[in-house]
């Protein structure tokens, strides 16, 4: 994903991602000028920052995502 597709998903501003991408906050390659995140790292990161008294929640979908992408395989 690039950079702008990110920033949609997560709803945030283009240069907050740039900025988090070149602290390294959250996983992303840089291919010549261009950021490039992946869509899976993104979502476990992303789950990764969610309050652990929803623990519980966040595990269901981990499970999911491992099934969905099993039957997949």
């Amino acid at each position: 994903m690039t950079l702008e597709e990110v920033a949609a998903y997560l709803k945030v501003k283009p240069q907050t991602l740039y900025t988090w991408a070149q602290e390294k906050k959250i996983p992303a390659a840089k291919l010549g000028k261009e950021w490039r995140f992946k869509k899976s790292l993104i979502d476990e990161w992303y789950l990764q920052h969610i309050d652990r008294k929803f623990a519980e929640v966040i595990e269901s979908v981990r499970a999911k995502t491992q099934n969905d992408s099993g039957a997949a395989d």
